[in-house]
This record gives structure tokens, sequence and C-alpha cells, in this order.
């Protein structure tokens, strides 16, 4: 709100002067500082609210060499983007679907998967998994597969690069 004071405070009367006077004029800020306000307080009350989505991975000292049997390894491989290989040891590696082929939308893994990594867990407690993923292969089925060790609270998984070798094997999958 601006407001336009006269020269002298004379209002509605009319006197000749020689010289013209300025005219004073004061602006009221106080409705501008309320909307400042106001906008700040929304902004940082909205950006508190949105967080990131993080997944805490611990990853071990450097240049640590672990001794595993061959026969507590459990190696998941994904190739592609239906299907997982998994193998226990130096066995040839089973297809098993990533998805349910009713789930169009891929929200969680297929049933097979799930029984099978319960089963393997309660049958041997020092199982540790590898994990190992294609580049043809997306990033979220990575995500989901730990996302899936994660709520089955199996806490003893690795992840490893996916080589020539881990293709021959896929090769000679049943």
């Amino acid at each position: 709100m601006g407001i336009v004071d006269s020269p002298n405070g004379n209002h509605g009367r009319k006197k000749q002067r020689k010289g013209s006077k300025r005219i004073g004029f004061r602006l009221d800020m106080t409705p501008m500082v309320d909307v400042a306000f106001l906008l700040l307080t929304f902004f940082m009350l909205t950006t508190t609210f949105s967080k990131a989505n993080t997944m805490e991975i611990n990853l071990p000292p450097e240049m640590t060499e672990v001794k595993v049997a061959e026969t507590n390894v459990l190696t998941l491989r994904i190739a592609d983007n239906e299907s997982v290989y998994c193998s226990l040891g130096q066995e040839a590696p089973k297809r098993i679907p990533l998805y349910d082929p009713q789930d169009t939308k891929q929200l969680s893994l297929s049933g097979q998967l799930r029984s099978l990594l319960k089963q393997q867990t309660s049958q041997n407690a020092k199982l540790v998994i590898v994990v190992k993923i294609s580049d043809k292969a997306h990033y979220k089925h990575l995500v989901d597969i730990i996302d899936e060790l994660n709520l089955m609270k199996i806490d003893r998984f690795s992840l490893d690069d996916f080589t020539e070798q881990d293709a021959a094997e896929i090769q000679r999958a049943v």
C-alpha cells in the first residue's frame, strides 16, 4: 500500500506557491514481508519432508581375502531381464524366472526364487550369496534382489563382477 503525502498537510485547500515542492511518498512493506516469510516457511517445510531413499552397504576393508568353502557359496547370476541363474558350488546353474509371469509390473521377485533362498539359508547357516549382474540386465533387478535379501534378514551376501566365465556357466544351465 502506498500513501502520497501532500507538502504541507493542506488537504483540499488551494493555495498557490511559487516553487514546486516535492511530494512525499511512503511505501508500506508489511504485506510483502508477510508473503516473503510465508514462502520461506513453505519451502523450508517441503524440503525437509522429501528425503532421499538410500540403501546402506557396508564394504569390507581393502585387499582382504576370506576363504569360504565352495559348498557354502550360492551364486545368483542375472544375465538378462527375465531370469536368474542359481548354482550352489560347482553345480550346473538352474534357470529361475526373476519375476512371476502374472506380475506384469514386476513389483516383487518370483516365488521360486524366494523359496530357493529360504530353503538354502535354512539348510546352511554358513551360506554366502554372491550376486553377479550382466551389463545387459537392468540395475533395478540388482536392487530388487538386495531388497529381498534384506527383507529375509540375509546379511551374508556379496556383489561381484559378471565375467566371461559366468556367461559360459549360464550356457550349461539346466
